[in-house]
């Protein structure tokens, strides 16, 4: 089964005013973003593409951290337009480009000291990951990095779908659901939501397709919580979601 990119691309297209942000508001804004940018450290006067985009976010981020470049790619043209409009308030000279994470032939090989893919993969099927993934270590330097999030494998089966996070999977069958495409809703702080999708991988998928692209170092693996920060900040909003798994981040050596 693939997952149309039309779906995607007119999710998006259509939300992208809603994702714009000048500070952490989402839920994965406060529980996932800030680990995965860590661990894109150190990133001063580094040349890093940020693949899935959206409108900017962790690409700014990356920039006021000393970033020498960032590059980043969204399949949305919605979301590329409120990232340059964005630019326009905040001139980092970020380039930004409509295109598909699955097919980079148009950047050299050996580009990038770092490849950056915030909730990306959830978007594609197994074998589009892969795709992706191939490209990836074409474009990276040597010694570059590879960092990227995902939704955990395990939480949509853990957790009823409800308030602040979920993605609505049929039953219980976590292998056999592979590639099928789930619904879900992500929360903000202010009470108004973000619709979001999930094409289902296993955590073996995600393995396997950073084996078989080329990439042959021990990967460092975060998985990503509610902290007791997070509900001191506010018990309300995070303390459904307590001492589940809500994401992995993932970082790789070329």
């Amino acid at each position: 089964m693939s997952a149309p990119s039309s779906s995607t691309q007119n999710l998006y297209d259509q939300s992208a005013s809603r994702w714009i942000r000048g500070e952490p508001i989402s839920l994965s804004d406060f529980t996932a973003r800030p680990i995965v940018l860590g661990m894109c450290e150190p990133v001063l006067g580094q040349r890093i593409l940020d693949l899935g985009c959206g409108e900017g976010y962790c690409s700014r981020e990356l920039m006021r951290r000393g970033a020498q470049e960032v590059y980043g790619i969204d399949l949305s043209e919605g979301m590329i337009a409120a990232a340059v409009e964005q630019e326009k308030v905040d001139s980092f000279g970020i380039h930004y480009e409509a295109g598909c994470a699955t097919n980079l032939a148009h950047i050299a090989d050996a580009s990038f000291d770092k490849v950056l893919a915030v909730f990306l993969f959830n978007y594609l099927t197994v074998e589009q990951m892969q795709q992706c993934m191939t490209e990836v270590i074409r474009v990276l330097r040597p010694q570059g990095q590879f960092i990227f999030s995902v939704p955990h494998p395990a939480f949509p089966y853990m957790r009823k779908a409800d308030y602040p996070f979920y993605f609505q999977v049929e039953e219980t069958k976590y292998f056999s659901q592979r590639n099928h495409i789930f619904p879900g809703r992500i929360w903000k702080r202010d009470g108004t939501w973000l619709d979001v999708q999930l094409v289902h991988k296993t955590l073996e998928d995600y393995f396997e397709a950073l084996r078989r692209a080329g990439f042959q170092t021990l990967p460092i693996v975060q998985e990503l919580r509610v902290t007791p920060e997070h509900v001191q900040l506010d018990e309300a909003f995070f303390q459904p979601l307590v001492d589940f798994p809500l994401h992995l981040a993932i970082q790789v050596v070329r």
